[in-house]
């Protein structure tokens, strides 16, 4: 019998030799599919923290956000300027008006209010002569007043004067025999004088029953009208003028019953739609150029506010990637700070601006049209978008390490100072509590608990020491030495420790960033995995692998759109 020859098991048996090549490509192919995975995770993690330029160097694409927000922070700032100059007559016209107004109708009026009150009278005499002097001078007042004004309708829909007297109920006093029989309950008289009944002659109002006071129960008495003017300064500032009602209140307050009669000047103003503008010149023309600068303005925010609220979107689904990539390559999940470094807060920063600068501009736009007088919100909008604006600016220099240590300092003290500040406020909160019990019946700046704290915060900066140690009324031996004792140990605690300490947690956290900068950042385990891209970048220069070229040629087109550009 010949002899056979020796045959392997893959030899003998063909199928189960295929099967086994079969299952070894399939592996060595699922290794270089979880290898180009990974090193295209780490090429998209890597672009997506490069800064602009380095961006630019590395793929050549335009940085738009960056070039937009420049152009945003000019057109914005000069959106600002203009807005406020107009803002300026505004508040100009209405405070020249109130001034005038106190003049008008406040009987010997000195220019200057004496408290939080105009001014104030002391005997009955005084009392009826300043409330006929308003009344007459309300009378005359086309003759008088040097301004644009006319009379306006009140909440009656009535042209005229509208006053109103509170009094207790009637009973009787006797100071000299400790005596008091009266009502606590209070009774409000109004009456109407229109115009008709000021032009009588001779004026019955003056002999009125209702202008009969009785001191002793009255509590006060308010005059209140409605006057009309127009702001004619805007002209000049080639702006559409703004036609304004003045809710005007006289108050006499009597409620001490101190024999010292406050008189109070409240005037209102309005800003309200003019029924009938024919104005000739380039005015009009002006104004439609505004408006078309406003609203460039709103389209440059819209598209800041879609490519940053992309840039998010885009920034959540590569934290997905490489969270889920890490899960699954290192069995664990990945640390609380490697999750946050994909929220970019400058992006939020810029969004919650965008939306503020669109919001503002629109109300620009129908103040300018007329439409809306709402100057105060207008304002707060356009003054809060612009601060984060510029602020935001504060990211591009923080590119550069020589500018980004207040940036770093701020991240790292932020924590330790809010936690530090939540503690020093209480004890700040027990001072102020304790000032304003104690010393508000003898000092000034203690009589109310805003004052209090306003005055607290000076002490603490060194404002105002001296003044508050020598206003302190010594009418109380007892108060005048708990004064002593609250102001030093305040000034003691707060300026040598609490100051002290406060401002060491920040010298701390610069300290610390100053080392890190020399010696290097702790890395975290993102760091780390994209510190493995710089290692085989050396090895790819020398020879492109195949592993490489598969990365290059084997990137799927559902994974372009996670490439974020800054």
């Amino acid at each position: 019998m010949a002899r056979q020859p020796y045959r392997s098991p893959q030899e003998g048996n063909p199928e189960r030799g295929s099967g086994v090549f079969r299952l070894t490509v399939k592996n060595v192919m699922a290794h270089l599919d979880s290898e180009v995975k990974e090193e295209c995770l780490r090429e998209d993690l890597k672009f997506y923290f490069m800064n602009p330029c380095e961006k630019y160097r590395a793929r050549h694409q335009i940085p738009w956000k960056l070039g937009l927000q420049i152009l945003k922070i000019v057109m914005v700032t000069t959106q600002l300027v203009r807005f406020g100059l107009s803002n300026q007559l505004v508040v100009a016209f209405k405070e020249d008006n109130t001034v005038a107004f106190k003049h008008l109708f406040l009987k010997g009026y000195s220019g200057i209010d004496e408290d939080d009150y105009s001014c104030s009278v002391y005997t009955q005499e005084d009392a009826y002569e300043s409330i006929f002097f308003a009344i007459n001078q309300y009378h005359h007042l086309k003759n008088i007043s040097l301004g644009t004004l006319g009379y306006g309708e009140n909440e009656d829909n009535r042209i005229g004067l509208k006053i109103c007297k509170q009094h207790y109920k009637k009973g009787t006093m006797f100071p000299s025999n400790e005596t008091l029989n009266i009502d606590s309950d209070i009774e409000i008289d109004c009456v109407h004088l229109d115009l008709q009944a000021l032009a009588r002659n001779p004026p019955d109002w003056r002999n009125s029953s209702f202008l009969r006071l009785e001191f002793y129960r009255l509590l006060q008495v308010e005059i209140s009208f409605h006057l009309k003017g127009i702001d004619l300064q805007t002209i000049h500032s080639r702006e559409l003028p703004d036609c304004y009602v003045f809710r005007n209140t006289i108050t006499f307050d009597n409620k001490a019953h101190s024999g010292k009669i406050k008189i109070y000047f409240d005037s209102d103003a309005n800003i309200e739609e003019c029924k009938d503008l024919n104005i000739f010149g380039s005015v009009q023309k002006n104004s439609q150029y505004v408006l078309v600068f406003d609203a460039f303005v709103i389209v440059i925010c819209l598209a800041s506010l879609i490519l940053c609220t992309r840039s998010i979107v885009l920034a959540l689904r590569l934290r997905k990637r490489f969270l889920n990539f890490f899960l699954e390559k290192y069995k664990r999940r990945a640390c609380d700070a490697d999750r946050w470094e994909f929220i970019n807060g400058w992006y939020v920063l810029v969004i919650v601006s965008d939306l503020m600068t669109v919001t503002g501009s629109i109300l620009k736009m129908e103040i300018k049209a007329k439409n809306l007088t709402n100057y105060d919100l207008c304002s707060i909008l356009l003054g809060t978008s612009t601060l984060f604006v510029w602020v935001g600016v504060i990211r591009y220099l923080g590119y550069f390490q020589a500018y980004n240590v207040l940036i770093l300092t701020m991240q790292a003290s932020l924590p330790k100072v809010l936690r530090f500040c939540a503690c020093a406020g209480m004890i700040y909160l027990g001072y102020t509590f304790c000032g304003w019990i104690v010393l508000g019946p003898y000092h000034d700046k203690f009589e109310n608990l805003n004052t209090v704290a306003e005055c607290l915060f000076s002490l603490v900066n060194g404002d105002d020491m001296f003044a508050t140690f020598a206003h302190i009324q010594q009418k109380s031996v007892l108060v005048w030495l708990f004064s002593r004792l609250y102001l030093y140990s305040f000034i003691s605690l707060f300026i040598y420790m609490i100051l002290s300490l406060f401002i060491a947690l920040i010298t701390d956290s610069y300290d610390t960033i100053k080392k890190y900068q020399q010696n290097g950042f702790p890395e975290t385990d993102l760091q780390e995995f994209l510190k493995e891209c710089s290692s085989k970048e050396e090895y790819q220069k020398e020879s492109p692998t195949f592993l490489s070229c598969i990365c290059c040629h084997r990137r799927k087109g559902s994974d372009d759109h996670l490439i974020l550009i800054n």
